[in-house]
């Protein structure tokens, strides 16, 4: 028996014409060239009709031509939905047997499939109609990865795959590249198939699918690092061995391979594939701007998230041509993390589940087509070149997995990964569905048909020796056992648990439906199961967990506290997305400092992007001084910078105030205490000195945000009414939809802060600088049409030592640190305050900044231009008089120094 009769789902089946194709809803008639698959279609064998005689009906009539298509078109669409309709209650019924006998999904899902295909063809009649339909690779390309990979993607952390990066993608590009050439090689010398041919087999069966992996990692609560490496290697070996496969599949038909066609094809693939990324990032952007500007309304941010999906992809590929599965993922990852804030706190858990049930169907619809293709009979009579394609995949992953990542931990700044952690994911690389697409999408050559056979018997083998066997390795290596920090959460989330139930027995029992023979038995056992997990929990602390240990679990639960803190705030409305995403950061990483290093980090309330932000302000401010622009953008950051510590100040806050009930039910030590007590006490006081300075220097500001925030609190009241009447049946449905719909409107009008509040009256402050004291109206008036006034930020430099410009600076609110470099760093000079000027050396004597001039507190400066202090001077030499007063002034104290 041939190598090409192995499986059904080949392009060429007993029963149809050879090099063709029927579509759903054809007429049979006129089939479509093979060179032109119909994407989104599924495809059907033709079904025996009975002739009419003459074309004629019992009745004597003619039938019309279009009526009999239309009933054949009508018919082949109800067959197709209910396939799918039998396949999906096929897939619920096996999720529930997976569970039950805790067997991995999909591994019992070709399982079924094949028995389905066997009892299709040996069984009753109404399961023929199964065997019957077949899958196109650009169904799974276009409808069922991108379902797959952006689901996959979006719930990745993005954090831990920054932090993992590394690895990933030399397991994606160079790794498969690699195992690409290994399985070539080893095939090409040991099969008929010339080299290149090799080589496409071997790019096709070195894209893992791990979906069966994953989901029992998640299950068995192995190490998050872990998970990420598995699944990260994927979505982006995906891309990879899509790419590298086209190049190979369009190198078939060459007369010549030379090194100019090697060198093209490897430029070739990295536009690709940096292509796709870029293409998918921008998509993820604007796809966060339109949820930023729809918020609270569910429909239509899934419908964004759907769209973002499929859009990135099919732009990708069919724009740009470029990949489309790097779209997805850079697409995936970036909503994911940078954009989920974005989406409204109402939708977010729907979200997730929606996208889960999508990734259900997709793997349920793929993994039983596979099984149902399958000729068991047909597949043990090519085990000879099975087994070959079989050790060739398995001596090519040993070799990336166990050669190459620890040459990679060995570089500077590089993470090792532990041999355990090798050993799971050379046996966890299964094949799956990307591979069956791509054999099945190649053009048509002379070992298509062989290749279509082998990958299905890959793909079978993968899924049922290692996919069942993956657990009992994993056991065996320990990484189903859980981290220190884990396993107390669990425990004393069962003991709170028990504490909180026993807690509630008296009001049973006031309650007067239960006798007190029933509440005594309740609490007996109850007491009993508590003092049993008191034991577990004081055992574990006992011989597991050290004075650093214990200080560390607190740390790590304080954070938690503080970063559900800041989630509830932004749900709330009092954190605007920017401050909820940066404090969010600030905690993360100070968590992950904590579990990776034993140490809090130095300083990371702001991520690395602060500094950019910055410099973009002072090219922005040289570029528009002359519109408002860069005035906006410093009041916006003035706010943020409010808000921010705001939220910090409230953080702490909450976990001082919870620290010692956290610490009474987990019998921390005092030593532990103290040291979290002291360093958030430490954080809430920078936080309110931060606070206490941008009220001092814009009080009207400040007060405006307390009012935005007392405002919220009360429309939160009046939400909780509103839902109780709603939920007690007071208020009608339709009513109760509206007036909340109303609110939720005029809470999210409020988030944020109203940076309206710091635009100052020139005039005001204006008239407290001594060198206008004594002008006229007149004059006074002239001279503020000739300054500009700026919002600086607190730590901003405003002039830097040793740089030329022309300008000085009038203090109109807050202060100024003066400070000079000497050999021993930076020296502070002096502190100016409100009415003080500064800038003015450089403005009279052309030089360059004796010293840089930042700003310690949030401040309303005015800025002078040489041209404009000239005609002022001309018009007013008592001007020039006072400004070269001060500028001697100081240039004796330099002179000191």
């Amino acid at each position: 028996m041939s190598a090409a009769s192995i499986c059904r789902c080949s392009t060429r089946r007993p029963g149809r014409p050879t090099g063709t194709v029927t579509t759903v809803g054809s007429s049979g008639s006129k089939p479509a060239p093979m060179a032109a698959p119909v994407p989104w279609s599924w495809t059907s064998a033709p079904r025996s009709r009975a002739p009419h005689s003459h074309g004629a009906t019992e009745g004597g009539d003619a039938r019309p031509q279009d009526q009999g298509g239309h009933q054949m078109h009508s018919s082949s669409i109800a067959g197709l939905v209910t396939t799918v309709i039998v396949l999906l209650l096929v897939s619920a019924l096996t999720l529930t047997l997976s569970r039950r006998w805790r067997l991995p999904f999909t591994v019992l899902l070709v399982v079924v499939g094949v028995l389905l295909g066997l009892l299709a063809d040996h069984g009753p009649e109404i399961l023929r109609p199964l065997a019957e339909h077949d899958i196109s690779p650009e169904v799974i390309l276009f409808v069922f990865l991108p379902t797959l990979i952006f689901e996959s993607a979006f719930n990745l952390d993005a954090r831990q795959v920054r932090r993992n990066l590394a690895p990933i993608l030399t397991l994606a590009v160079p790794g498969l590249l690699l195992s690409t050439a290994i399985i070539g090689l080893l095939l090409a010398a040991t099969t008929p198939f010339g080299l290149v041919a090799a080589l496409l087999l071997g790019a096709i069966l070195s894209a893992t699918d791990p979906v069966a992996v994953v989901a029992l990692f998640r299950q068995l609560g192995v190490p998050e690092r872990l998970t990420v490496l598995v699944e990260g290697e994927s979505l982006f070996n995906d891309a990879t061995s899509l790419v590298v496969a086209g190049i190979l599949a369009g190198l078939l038909g060459a007369s010549q391979v030379d090194a100019g066609t090697v060198v093209g094809g490897v430029v070739h693939f990295f536009i690709v594939f940096c292509g796709g990324v870029i293409v998918g990032w921008v998509a993820a952007l604007l796809c966060g701007w339109a949820l930023g500007r729809c918020h609270g309304d569910g429909l239509v941010e899934i419908t964004l998230t759907t769209i973002l999906a499929y859009l990135s992809f099919l732009v990708a590929e069919e724009l740009f041509h470029v990949s489309g599965v790097m779209a997805v993922v850079a697409a995936g990852m970036t909503l994911g993390g940078w954009g989920r804030l974005k989406i409204s706190p109402s939708v977010r858990d729907y979200l997730e589940h929606f996208w889960e049930y999508l990734a259900f169907v997709a793997n349920a619809l793929i993994f039983l087509l596979v099984g149902l293709r399958v000729d068991l009979a047909a597949l043990s009579g090519a085990l000879d070149l099975l087994v070959l394609v079989v050790l060739a995949m398995l001596i090519s992953r040993a070799v990336v997995i166990h050669g190459l990542l620890p040459l990679l931990g060995r570089l500077p700044g590089g993470a090792p990964v532990d041999m355990p952690y090798r050993h799971v994911m050379f046996w966890g690389g299964l094949r799956g569905a990307v591979a069956l697409a791509i054999v099945l999408s190649l053009p048509a050559f002379a070992e298509s048909e062989t290749f279509v056979a082998l990958v299905t018997g890959a793909v079978l083998f993968t899924l049922l020796a290692q996919g069942l066997t993956i657990e009992n390795l994993v056991h065996r290596l320990g990484l189903d056992r859980p981290p220190l920090a884990d396993r107390l959460a669990s425990e004393e989330g069962q003991l709170a648990a028990k504490r909180h139930a026993l807690s509630r027995l008296p009001e049973l029992q006031r309650g007067g439906l239960f006798s007190a023979r029933i509440a005594e038995g309740l609490r007996s056992r109850y007491s009993e199961a508590q003092e049993a997990l008191e034991a577990t929990v004081e055992q574990l602390r006992r011989n597991e967990v050290d004075p650093a240990g214990e200080l560390q679990l607190l740390y790590l639960r304080s954070l938690a506290l503080e970063r559900s803190h800041y989630l509830e705030s932004f749900a709330r409305g009092h954190l605007s997305e920017r401050a909820c995403r940066d404090l969010i950061h600030s905690v993360d990483s100070q968590a992950e400092a904590l579990r990776h290093r034993g140490e809090l980090p130095d300083f990371t309330l702001h991520p690395p992007h602060e500094t950019l932000t910055e410099a973009g302000l002072h090219w922005l401010r040289r570029l528009v001084a002359a519109t408002s622009l860069p005035e906006r953008w410093t009041s916006s950051l003035v706010a943020y910078e409010y808000e921010e510590a705001w939220g910090r100040y409230q953080g702490s806050l909450r976990v001082l105030e919870d620290i010692e009930r956290v610490a009474a039910e987990r019998a921390l030590g005092g030593a532990a205490v103290d040291a979290v007590r002291e360093r958030y006490r430490y954080w809430r006081e920078q936080a309110a000195q931060r606070i206490d300075a941008t009220a001092a220097q814009f009080p009207e500001f400040v007060g405006a945000m307390q009012e935005r925030l007392a405002g919220r609190l009360l429309l939160f009241a009046e939400r909780q009414t509103l839902e109780a009447e709603a939920s007690e049946g007071t208020l009608s449905n339709g009513a109760a939809h509206e007036l909340l719909a109303g609110v939720a409107e005029r809470i999210e009008g409020l988030r944020g802060g109203d940076i309206s509040k710091l635009h100052f009256d020139p005039t005001e402050l204006l008239r407290k600088v001594p060198l206008f004291r004594g002008l006229s109206t007149e004059d006074f008036t002239h001279v503020a049409e000739c300054l500009d006034g700026h919002t600086v930020p607190d730590g901003e430099a405003v002039v830097i030592e040793g740089k030329h410009d022309d300008s000085m600076y009038l203090i109109g609110r807050g202060v100024i640190r003066v400070s000079r470099h000497d050999g021993d760093g930076e020296r502070d000079l002096a502190r100016l305050f409100a009415g003080d000027f500064f800038g003015e050396m450089a403005l009279l004597h052309h030089e360059p900044r004796s010293a840089t001039c930042r700003a310690a507190s949030p401040c309303a400066l005015y800025e002078l231009r040489r041209e404009d202090f000239d005609a002022l001077c001309t018009a007013r030499p008592e001007i020039r008089a006072a400004v070269e007063a001060v500028d001697r002034e100081r240039r004796q104290g330099l002179e000191k120094e």
